[in-house]
């Protein structure tokens, strides 16, 4: 009888533990949006993503090298054009978060939670039920009251460019899903080809003239505070961020950790709210709350009920 005790408590602890870090990169992507834009302006959006980049692909290319070999011609094609996709993504992010607030950025992308349900109903050619429609209004209702929190006016052009960062993320989420090329591939592999390809595109985008500041002058004017930052994006919201999602998913589940890393746009609100005191007023405010409703409401509408006993 007196084992029986340590065998109930022992559950909620190994779940803790596995809940815990992936917990911690929802916070860190939250504060990504801060720390890029403390780094980066309209002239180093380019730079910055080589330079974030550079500094992770090779423990990537390290760490899987052998499956990295593994694959295909028709794989490492198909991750390529992937990469590309999300090379866009990463770029609409970062030039969109220096023409807009950290609370804005997060909050608007994570649209990307209703948008890709919507996108996957419409390839399917089914009805959304009428719960999800109106998580997603709500959602979209909080996105303009938080583009207006200093009053009613267009929304400003990082707005639009995160809006269509959101919209890339749908896409990418849907080729990944559906690109016979890359089934079957490797999971760290697919993501380091992606890096790759995304790295190679800012590279020949740098070496385009007018496009903004060189990576290595970007790097010669960054001061202690702008190195750390970019330590920040790339250790651990890029190279910590996938490794623990590649972990907890072996000891928790897929639900349980997209359901943690949906935390991310309250922690992205908290970031530049309370750290990078940005003011929102009332409307931004009633934003906040209502994306942040709108999204759980819509992931909450689309987990199946559990089966009858």
């Amino acid at each position: 009888m007196t084992l029986a005790a340590p065998s109930v408590t022992a559950v909620p602890r190994r779940a803790w533990l596995a809940d815990l870090p992936v917990l911690v990169v929802a916070v860190v992507w939250g504060g990504s949006y801060l720390a890029a834009k403390g780094i980066t302006t309209a002239h180093t959006v380019i730079a910055v993503l080589v330079l974030r980049f550079a500094l992770v692909l090779p423990v990537l290319v390290v760490a899987g090298r052998a499956r990295l070999r593994a694959l295909t011609p028709a794989q490492v094609r198909g991750a390529g054009l992937l990469g590309l996709v999300l090379g866009g993504i990463f770029l609409l992010e970062t030039y969109g978060v220096v023409h807009t607030s950290a609370t804005n950025a997060g909050l608007i992308i994570s649209l990307t939670m209703i948008f890709t349900p919507l996108a996957e109903a419409a390839v399917r050619r089914e009805r959304p039920s009428a719960a999800f429609l109106a998580a997603a209004a709500t959602s979209v209702l909080g996105v303009v009251l938080l583009t207006q929190g200093a009053g009613f006016t267009a929304p400003g052009p990082g707005d639009l460019l995160i809006l269509g960062a959101a919209l890339a993320r749908t896409l990418h989420v849907l080729l990944m899903a559906r690109a016979e090329a890359v089934r079957g591939a490797d999971s760290l592999s697919l993501t380091t080809v992606q890096l790759g390809a995304a790295l190679l595109l800012f590279a020949l985008l740098a070496a385009v003239p007018g496009t903004g500041a060189t990576p290595w002058a970007a790097a010669a004017g960054f001061g202690p505070a702008q190195w750390a930052g970019l330590a920040f994006l790339s250790v651990f919201c890029t190279l910590f961020a996938f490794f623990v999602q590649m972990w907890a998913v072996r000891r928790s589940s897929p639900s349980r950790v997209s359901l943690l890393l949906g935390t991310e746009p309250l922690w992205a609100a908290a970031a530049g709210i309370l750290l990078g005191g940005e003011h929102l007023g009332l409307p931004g405010y009633a934003g906040v709350v209502l994306v942040l409703a709108g999204t759980a409401w819509g992931r909450h509408a689309l987990t199946p009920a559990p089966a009858p006993a």
